[in-house]
């Protein structure tokens, strides 16, 4: 794994620097807003190709700046202010191959929040967005929200260059909170992921008035997707609000249920395989699957422990209230440590109250707009047993099994970086998924059914990196 630096020269990138609106907060490059606005004027006078659209105000937003770029792509971006390389540098393989070239306007800002956990920009200020307006628009637009407990830009490499080339405006919100700390947020057990939904219906809205004006008419479609805690929101959306999407794609999506699973359910016994109170029959009971035991010590070292003390503290926070306590930590080893105390942690056992916090973000399976859903069978953080396994059944139970297709993507696992490392026993899944959008638009916009629901095969030649036929 390996963090891109990519280019550097903001200078020579922008055309038309930050136009703001609002106040209270210094947008990238704010030292040049004069300059900025001579040069705004000069290129509207000159016709400039972003036709206007850096003028574009986000509905909601308490504030914004806007830059009209001639590349919106991560290569390009790269070590500038408009992208953040640090959030997105361990998710994707070597070799992966982006687009570039993607000339349009990129607005960031933020909508009124009262936390502060976000730190791009030097802002201090959560329900943070991008939005990304590409000059050849195909009519569409594509909403995510960012994986994990990362930021808004993090899915640059991933999904914006890919659906920015294809033509899509793009928008990706960071939930409203993050890092690790994301758990303070709220007064309520469940407040942060609670939000995290509200804030990415929030950010679609928006995005759509914003293409609207942007563009002259509202997007034809709109697509909803995301990994893991942003596959969790494609399945939510698309469960609550499908009057906002025409589809969505679920990759690797964090399965919530009151009565289980959930993440709850089985890291306990991550962190008592730990500390070497339960062995690998006990692992592979809680649903981790056989074959994957060598990606278990990276795991148990940069995701279980800390995975589990923060959600627990999200949903269970006086089961030890002084673990994590009102930090995960102020340094790596301290925020990667797990509590000793979830080793024994027992979800069915705590009181009603508990389940009634997870009640408040839980899927139900009844997704009402089309939706295609890909999980790695060696996925190592969210065993495949206990998550889209589950909630493809789920799916059919509420009767919505003609909206749906599932692909599980044999040797794939949580993290697509991790294919550097063992390159002999993973594939990475990001080209399953480009094909897998594909399907999806071709369902939607044609009527084209997408193949049936299957394990996708890890070929034993080619180019695993940037080739996947489902």
């Amino acid at each position: 794994m390996r963090v891109r630096t990519g280019v550097t020269v903001v200078a020579a990138m922008v055309l038309a620097v930050v136009t703001a609106t609002g106040a209270g907060a210094a947008p990238p490059g704010s030292a040049s807003v004069s300059a900025a606005s001579e040069k705004a004027a000069a290129s509207e006078k000159n016709g400039a190709p972003c036709g206007g659209r850096e003028r574009v105000a986000v509905p909601g937003a308490e504030f914004q700046s806007t830059a009209c770029l001639p590349d919106l792509t991560s290569t390009a971006l790269a070590g500038t202010q408009y992208t953040d390389s640090t959030d997105w540098s361990p998710l994707f393989a070597q070799g992966t191959k982006n687009p570039t070239g993607v000339p349009g306007v990129q607005i960031d800002g933020y909508f009124p929040d009262s936390s502060r956990l976000n730190a791009t920009h030097g802002w201090k200020h959560d329900a943070q967005f991008v939005i990304r307006l590409p000059d050849r628009w195909n009519g569409g637009l594509v909403v995510t929200g960012a994986p994990g407990t990362r930021k808004q830009y993090s899915l640059d490499p991933l999904i914006s260059d890919w659906v920015l080339a294809q033509g899509y405006a793009f928008a990706s919100t960071d939930k409203g909170n993050n890092g690790p700390d994301f758990y303070t947020d709220g007064t309520r057990p469940g407040d942060a992921v609670v939000e995290w939904n509200r804030r990415t219906t929030e950010l679609t809205r928006a995005a759509r008035k914003a293409v609207q004006r942007a563009y002259g008419h509202a997007p034809r479609r709109t697509y909803m997707t995301g990994t893991s805690n942003g596959g969790y929101l494609t399945r939510w959306q698309l469960e609550n609000h499908p009057e906002l999407y025409d589809g969505g794609v679920d990759w690797e999506g964090v399965l919530w249920t009151g009565g289980g699973p959930n993440l709850l359910t089985y890291l306990p016994t991550t962190v008592a395989y730990q500390a070497g109170q339960a062995g690998a029959d006990e692992m592979y009971e809680a649903g981790f699957a056989r074959g994957s035991e060598f990606l278990w010590p990276y795991h148990q070292t940069a995701y279980w422990g800390l995975t589990q003390k923060v959600y627990r503290a999200e949903f269970d926070p006086t089961y030890d209230p002084n673990c994590p306590g009102a930090s995960a930590g102020s340094t790596t080893a301290e925020i990667l440590a797990p509590c000793a105390s979830d080793a024994s942690y027992d979800y069915a056992s705590r009181p009603r109250s508990v389940h009634r916090a997870v009640e408040r973000v839980a899927l139900t399976g009844r997704i009402g707009k089309p939706m295609i859903t890909l999980q790695g069978s060696l996925d190592t953080l969210l065993p495949i047993a206990t998550d889209s396994d589950v909630y493809t059944r789920m799916i059919k139970d509420q009767h919505r099994a003609g909206l749906h297709r599932y692909y599980t993507v044999e040797g794939g696992t949580h993290v697509d970086g991790l294919y550097d490392s063992y390159p002999d026993r993973l594939r990475p899944i990001l080209p399953c998924y480009r094909s897998a959008f594909t399907a999806l638009t071709q369902w939607v916009e044609r009527g084209a059914a997408p193949p049936s629901s299957r394990t996708v095969p890890r070929p034993a030649s080619g180019d695993v990196v940037n080739s996947c036929v489902l």
